[in-house]
């Protein structure tokens, strides 16, 4: 896998990352780099309320499509998003590195916890408020819950799967966009996640799982863990060290070669059903923080 070529409405900047990346070419528009016979798939890296408008084009023209994190600004966006992907038989999958870590797949796929009974995850940091950066910028998709909210949501979903109930709190910048969330999701006998995002605060950006067999801890960021320890009442604690070959976007960018070589329009790793749900309930959090009253005792 190689980069062919690099898009950008900056064509300065653009020529700039084809240089670094070594691309041979480089665009001044989206539609001209997926116009390139050489591309065959798209990595989507904008501002998230920019995602459409580029996959759009990418699927139109045939490319494969990686998109960043989350998927689309809106549930209709990435709704659609999808709707397009499947109709033109195009691959399309959400860039979610946490699901293609090797220490988070370990802790997924390891059958010792039994019944897994609470997930804990925390993810922010202390943001320089400026109304016109992309994550302030409701034009720009801004927000706590969709920058960084997505991974202690995403990890409970991917170990849970989709509350039964959610209750949220939070507070919104001076722009609208929501500067902080905590989330309580609720799930089928008393099983629940405690998750955190905030722009506002630097917090431990670690996370813990806990089951009937067995505990975890993903040393921070838990979202690209390089360390992760096994432990429990009947055992020696475990740990393990994630190696550097494995490490940031390398196992999502072999799914994606391996998946459009096999011919497959999706992953089984980071489906585009639970990317979907996902945005919606990112979206559902968003609508109850800006409508969210507090009232004292």
């Amino acid at each position: 896998m190689r980069v062919a070529a690099v898009g950008s409405r900056d064509l300065g900047r653009a020529r700039a990352l084809a240089d670094t990346l070594e691309a041979e070419s480089a665009y001044d528009s989206y539609e001209a780099l997926c116009a390139d016979p050489a591309v065959d798939a798209v990595y989507v890296a904008t501002p998230h309320a920019q995602h459409l408008e580029v996959a759009e084009a990418a699927i139109a023209a045939g490319k494969g499509v990686l998109c960043e994190k989350p998927l689309a600004a809106t549930p209709a966006d990435a709704e659609r998003m999808v709707r397009l992907a499947r109709e033109a038989g195009v691959f399309l999958m959400e860039a979610m590195w946490m699901r293609f870590n090797p220490l988070v797949r370990r802790l997924a796929d390891d059958p010792r916890f039994e019944e897994i009974r609470s997930v804990q995850a925390c993810f922010g940091f202390a943001a320089p408020y400026d109304p016109a950066h992309r994550l302030w910028a409701p034009e720009l998709g801004g927000g706590a819950l969709l920058d960084l909210g997505i991974y202690p949501f995403g990890l409970a979903q991917l170990l849970l799967g989709m509350p039964a109930e959610m209750h949220v709190t939070g507070s919104l910048a001076p722009t609208g966009v929501d500067a902080e969330a905590a989330g309580l999701l609720l799930y089928p006998g008393g099983r629940r996640a405690l998750v955190e995002a905030s722009l506002l605060g630097n917090y431990p950006n670690h996370a813990s799982v806990v089951g009937t067999g067995m505990r975890a801890h993903l040393d921070a960021p838990f979202w690209a863990p390089r360390r992760l320890v096994l432990s429990g009442p009947s055992m020696e604690p475990e740990e393990y060290v994630l190696d550097p070959a494995d490490n940031g976007y390398a196992g999502e960018l072999r799914e994606v070669r391996s998946a459009m070589a096999e011919g497959r329009t999706e992953s089984a790793i980071m489906p585009l059903d639970e990317s979907l749900a996902m945005m919606g309930l990112l979206g559902d959090a968003q609508a109850r923080i800006t409508n969210f009253t507090f009232r004292s005792l």
